[in-house]
């Protein structure tokens, strides 16, 4: 009976998010719903002493790489840069490649640091562009764009910004750049069969006489082309905030040691706040990096950005507060279920699995399924169980950066179920519903998520890292 309390809000939050209803305002419903199933005595004891705690603490960690990603990323637009690596991209491949061009920018983009909220609405109207006059099926544009921001730059590439390959550092002691070999083969076989996958796709539609649509709904304007940025100068500030997550990754624990504390100016005795860099530092990095590429964009494009600056942060920090909260209220929904005796089922079935990397693998990927949130089904994942698997790695002699990879991969696998913030929000943006597009969105998840154990293998064979 306890697990079908946990399936059943599972489900029932899934549903109402097929439905279009905010996951912000229905997971405590869910989370609290299957309280009350459970012991409705620990209702009120479970939403503020664990759901609002565990969202609020995701907040305090999270929310300023959210928000400076989304102002980083609104800047990228607000100057016309966006639009000149679009166009430079459509330069290089071609116009008849449209669904690999903006799989490269979505791409280029997320790998630079721009939140991959903020890369929907960015890329969606060059997309639309361009499948219009490749007369490709409007309806693939949400598969083509979770390929390019959803999967290998945010979780797979050594280095890369996105917060799901930042969680792990906290819990492994990592870095951003961990076990860069195997990310980098885990990326290139998610481009390559995503690639392979979409292309059929296309194919089947020209072959059966199909368009790229009419009737449809939220329809950019045409793209009609303006004066527009040099593409080294648009690609500068990505390259700042690549270059310095990297060099702050390497200066930040030398700077502070392995902690830091300071006593804060009070009135009377104050007690002193000490911090665990090794658990920061890469989170600090991460801000450091992009409060610089917000300095280059100002200063490369302000004359651009000027005019919409103050309209344009406004849209940025709603976009960064709605994303922020939307991944903290999964959270606190999945701690919540995490702390049912329902889960405990689900948990010892997960324990049960004897390899340490498949073990943490099929942990992660189940409850970011759970949660409809890679970063928060990771999270939970591994404030449960990371000790497990740290000792069970040590004892066979993996080391924590392979953990890392394949915890960070992992969140990104079925991560992608019906209710997750990202998908609704990519429907949303390009006007399209879950019944027309979300089935090539579940096709990468399984890709992305065969991506994991493709990894795990390798290092079993090799020993690659």
């Amino acid at each position: 009976m306890s697990l079908l309390v946990v399936l059943a809000a599972l489900v029932f939050l899934m549903l109402v998010a097929y439905r279009g209803y905010s996951v912000i305002l229905f997971a405590p419903v869910a989370a609290l719903g299957a309280v009350l199933l459970t012991d409705p005595g620990l209702v009120a004891p479970m939403f503020t002493g664990l759901f609002m705690d565990r969202m609020v603490g995701f907040l305090k960690l999270y929310f300023p790489v959210f928000l400076l990603g989304a102002v980083f990323g609104k800047l990228i637009e607000l100057a016309g840069f966006s639009k000149s690596i679009v166009a430079a991209t459509i330069g290089l491949v071609g116009r008849s490649r449209a669904i690999l061009a903006i799989v490269l920018v979505c791409a280029l983009l997320t790998y630079g640091g721009v939140s991959l909220f903020v890369v929907v609405f960015a890329v969606y109207p060059f997309a639309a562009e361009l499948f219009r006059q490749s007369d490709i099926p409007k309806r693939l544009i949400p598969g083509t764009i979770a390929l390019g921001a959803f999967t290998f730059t945010m979780d797979a590439l050594p280095g890369t910004p996105q917060i799901q390959n930042i969680i792990p550092t906290t819990f492994f002691e990592t870095n951003a750049w961990a076990a860069p070999w195997l990310g980098t083969l885990g990326a290139l076989f998610v481009l390559a069969a995503g690639l392979a996958y979409l292309e059929s796709r296309r194919r089947r539609a020209a072959a059966a006489g199909e368009g790229y649509g009419s009737d449809l709904s939220n329809e950019p304007a045409p793209f009609r082309g303006e004066r527009l940025a040099h593409p080294l100068l648009a690609l500068l500030p990505l390259v700042v905030v690549g270059v310095l997550n990297f060099a702050l990754t390497q200066a930040i624990p030398r700077w502070y040691g392995a902690s830091h504390s300071f006593v804060p100016a009070a009135v009377g005795e104050a007690k002193p706040v000490v911090q665990e860099v090794a658990r920061l530092a890469a989170i600090w990095a991460v801000e450091g990096a992009l409060l610089a590429g917000i300095a280059c964009v100002l200063v490369f494009g302000w004359r651009a950005v000027r005019a919409s600056f103050a309209e344009g942060s406004k849209t940025a920090v709603g976009g960064a507060l709605l994303a922020s909260m939307n991944t903290a209220s999964e959270y606190g929904f999945g701690a919540v279920i995490a702390a049912l005796p329902g889960f405990l089922v689900v948990a010892d079935a997960l324990r049960a699995i004897p390899n340490p990397l498949v073990n943490e693998a099929v942990s992660v990927t189940a409850l970011a399924g759970i949660t409809g949130s890679a970063s928060g089904g990771m999270s939970i994942a591994l404030a449960a169980m990371a000790d497990t698997f740290v000792r069970n790695a040590q004892a066979a002699g993996i080391p924590m950066e392979v953990l890392h990879r394949v915890a960070a991969m992992a969140s990104g696998g079925m991560d992608t179920l019906p209710h997750n913030g990202a998908v609704i929000t990519l429907l949303a943006v390009t006007g399209l519903t879950h019944r027309q597009s979300y089935r090539d969105i579940f096709a990468i998840t399984l890709i992305k998520t065969l991506a994991v154990f493709v990894v795990i293998a390798t290092y079993y064979a090799t020993g690659l890292v």
